[in-house]
């Protein structure tokens, strides 16, 4: 069992402030600062800072998150065992073009056994992320940007980062130019979301943002996405997959350039996940 004061310690870390964090734990404030100060002793270490008003977390309190989110993860994992030793659930979460578009048929063989369970959450990279710290799925399979030095993670597929357009639009299976597309009205998924990030990048290394274009629009749906392309000639960036599965969308490049992108199992140090994900992986046969 965890020490009661880790978990006020891992609230912490997730409000940055004390007087949240007594709110949410229902404690009062100096209870919280004294689980903080009997961890700071016991590990002989100082584990938050100020930084003029803003509260900080030191070296050694980001080493104890990642061993503490990981112990609390076993502990759950093995609760569960001790509860069901007949089913077998799996937690996941996928971003919104591998949960939508890349896993149904994995799924669907997943589930094929009578034991196996799953739950399936479907969001951006960045609320991935949070999910898996605070220990609310296993892992996540990502298309975007993490932190590789904060995570484990595992290879999954690689895949082409395309843009997307109408069939009948002009730039429909066509290498187009940079200033071809800053003419075009551009559809981008919200912040927070992997494809967007991968764009955004795309553009910087040319030394351009999302002001070049002349008018943009930022929708988090897919399937708003693909009926405003296909309604109203407008264009986006995305994984070629979501392409192959409407007959209604083409893809287009920028130039002679290609780009790919992986996606990745993600989830957290120091776990068993990785038997999950293999778990995930052996029971698929395409």
């Amino acid at each position: 069992m965890l020490d009661y004061r880790i978990y006020t310690f891992l609230k912490l870390c997730d409000t940055m402030n004390y007087h949240r964090t007594a709110e949410q734990l229902h404690m009062s404030q100096p209870a919280v600062t004294q689980h903080i100060h009997f961890l700071e002793d016991k590990y002989k270490t100082k584990l938050f800072i100020y930084d003029g008003k803003k509260l900080k977390k030191t070296t050694e309190a980001l080493k104890l998150e990642t061993y503490a989110r990981a112990a609390m993860y076993n502990e759950e994992v093995f609760r569960k065992e001790m509860k069901n030793n007949e089913q077998i659930e799996l937690r996941i979460g996928a971003t919104k073009t591998i949960g939508e578009y890349v896993i149904t048929e994995q799924i669907k063989q997943y589930l094929n056994k009578e034991n196996h369970t799953l739950s399936l959450i479907i969001d951006n990279t960045e609320h991935l992320l949070h999910l898996l710290e605070q220990n609310k799925i296993n892992f996540a399979l990502i298309e975007g940007f993490f932190n590789k030095e904060k995570y484990n993670y595992s290879f999954y597929k690689e895949e082409d980062f395309v843009g997307v357009c109408s069939k009948d639009h002009p730039f429909a299976n066509r290498k187009i130019s940079l200033e071809e597309l800053f003419k075009e009205t551009l559809i981008v998924r919200e912040k927070g979301s992997g494809t967007r990030e991968i764009f955004l990048q795309i553009l910087n290394q040319k030394n351009h943002t999302l002001e070049s274009f002349e008018k943009t629009i930022s929708i988090s749906s897919f399937k708003v996405i693909k009926e405003l392309i296909a309604a109203q000639g407008y264009v986006s960036f995305a994984y070629e997959s979501i392409v192959k599965n409407d007959k209604n969308l083409a893809s287009f490049h920028i130039s002679a350039e290609s780009y790919k992108r992986e996606f990745n199992y993600v989830y957290l140090k120091n776990t068993k996940a990785m038997n999950y994900i293999s778990m995930f992986q052996n029971d698929f046969h395409p």
